[in-house]
């Protein structure tokens, strides 16, 4: 006994009461990452910033020049350390899929965040423009309403 196949997908450009044809492989491709672009998305978002945070947590007498407007450097570590463990938690919570809008709306703030800090010490730059970029991504996630690989929608 041989297993049923399961229908290919279609589209639904035919007349009414014609039967749809189905997908060619460019459609189906299409589809396929519409379905796993925001997933894929969540997780690059996550390397990012599990990236920064971890070296932020590891060395951060090398971000305090980061920090504008602040002076003192044992406050200045503490700042880049908390920033960093910000960093990481977000990144753990995209990796998990656990309340990933939320999250990304909190990484989004966290994004301009960086990227004012980034102008204000730099004026624009090769920095800013690529955390530019990673702030888009946050902010394409926060208005994400469909994840796959979730723990916590």
């Amino acid at each position: 006994m041989t297993p049923a196949k399961a229908p290919l997908p279609t589209r639904d450009v035919t007349a009414p009461g014609q039967p749809a044809a189905p997908l060619g492989p460019v459609e189906r491709a299409g589809q396929l990452a519409t379905d796993w672009a925001p997933t894929v998305s969540r997780i690059l978002l996550g390397l990012v910033l599990s990236w920064f945070g971890y070296h932020e947590l590891v060395q951060p007498s090398l971000w305090t020049g980061y920090v504008p407007l602040v002076s003192g450097s044992e406050f200045l570590v503490l700042l880049v350390l908390a920033h960093g463990w910000l960093l990481l938690m977000l990144a753990v919570a995209m990796f998990a899929g656990i309340a990933v809008r939320a999250v990304a709306a909190l990484s989004t703030l966290l994004l301009i965040e960086i990227v004012t800090s980034l102008t204000i010490t730099n004026g624009l730059s090769d920095l800013v423009l690529r955390d530019v970029g990673v702030l888009g991504l946050a902010v394409c996630l926060t208005a994400a309403t469909r994840q796959r690989l979730v723990l916590i929608g």
